[in-house]
């Protein structure tokens, strides 16, 4: 086991993967990083897809008999994607089981077309965690206006949803009230209040975004500022009398999830985000280029502090650089949803062209 990983592991913090493919399930790859740098789960979404099932010959197989079959679009995708991941959860099901379910998971993110259509949202939700048949598998719906609905209704219904892109402590808020609520009214209708949530706070893009925008000196501060904020907020729910009703009642804290950690400033140290997100009741998904440099030489100084320590006067300092933090966030989460949606409609197309070339059919 990995000395670096296995620091943040025993601070109380769980490193999950920002990728899967077929070839690193083949390979042994993904057993590898469990074995050995204490990896207790993984995320997906739209771009990692784009570029596993694009690369190379793996899913052709496959691609050619649903395609045979008459399968197409997004019902042969969410098949490709459902292997992919029923393998993933099966590798990651012991340490699920010895965790009593706080660890172990893998993530399938919904169509990001669905994106502002809550009710579109809720019914595939159900119907992709059914049609995985895993205990371990979230399904991720972002945190706009029509995800806060899709997601309280969700968790009402007993789905277990990884809530994404989030850029602001605002957002976080949003989105575990509506975990807070689908709780309360599973409660009040005499379920179960178990139903496992994550928040995940994208952090680098803040960085990227604002990059131009100030002197070099201040680059790569306040994606970490931001998520100092975040913490802050997450900590203090955790405190609050409302939680601590539900918590009694059987309920599980919706973990914040940090992502987009890996360094995109070849000029910033490239463990950068990792060693400076290190915090106790998180999850850090990063991708395979961080896990491996943090595993060669990352360190972990001191954990992120509970009260935000600097992040108000670091945010502060980004407003003189004009800055409007809550506007960029907006600005960030739409651009998110846009990206995934382009990589969503390529993956698609990727998808036809090759059920096409495989079954020698006229592509759609």
């Amino acid at each position: 086991m990995n000395a670096n990983t296995k620091k943040l592991q025993a601070l109380g913090q769980s490193l999950w993967l920002d990728n899967i493919s077929r070839q690193m399930l083949d390979d042994g790859t993904l057993a590898r990083y469990i074995r050995d740098f204490s990896i207790t789960g993984l995320t997906s979404n739209p771009t990692i897809f784009e570029h596993a099932i694009g690369k190379g010959v793996a899913y052709d197989e496959q691609i050619a008999t649903l395609a045979r079959a008459g399968r197409s679009g997004e019902d042969l995708f969410t098949q490709l994607a459902l292997s992919d991941l029923g393998r993933a959860a099966d590798l990651f099901r012991p340490v699920h089981d010895t965790t009593g379910g706080i660890d172990g998971w893998v993530s399938l993110e919904l169509s990001p077309l669905m994106a502002d259509d809550a009710d579109q949202s809720i019914d595939a939700a159900a119907r992709l965690h059914a049609a995985a048949a895993r205990p371990n598998l979230y399904i991720k719906i972002p945190g706009t206006k029509a995800g806060v609905k899709a997601i309280e209704t969700s968790i009402f219904a007993g789905v277990p949803i990884n809530v994404t892109l989030l850029f602001s402590r605002e957002q976080y808020l949003a989105a575990a009230e509506a975990y807070l609520r689908g709780i309360e009214r599973r409660i009040a209708a005499g379920k179960s209040a178990r139903v496992d949530s994550v928040a995940s706070l994208f952090v680098s893009r803040w960085d990227v975004a604002v990059k131009d925008q100030v002197p070099a000196a201040e680059r790569n501060r306040l994606g970490i500022a931001i998520a100092r904020r975040t913490y802050k907020a997450y900590r203090e729910l955790l405190q609050s009398a409302r939680w601590q009703k539900l918590a009694a009642a059987g309920a599980r804290p919706q973990r914040l999830l940090f992502g987009s950690t890996g360094t995109k400033d070849p000029a910033a140290p490239d463990t950068l985000y990792v060693s400076a997100l290190a915090a106790p009741s998180t999850i850090d998904t990063i991708p395979d280029k961080t896990l491996l440099a943090f595993a060669e030489h990352g360190k972990v100084e001191a954990t992120m502090p509970l009260d935000g320590g600097d992040a108000e006067a670091v945010i502060a300092e980004f407003r003189v650089h004009g800055v409007d933090e809550a506007a960029l966030a907006e600005r960030l989460q739409q651009e998110g949803a846009d990206a995934f949606a382009n990589s969503w409609k390529s993956l698609l197309e990727g998808i036809a062209d090759k059920s096409a070339m495989l079954t020698g059919a006229p592509a759609a």
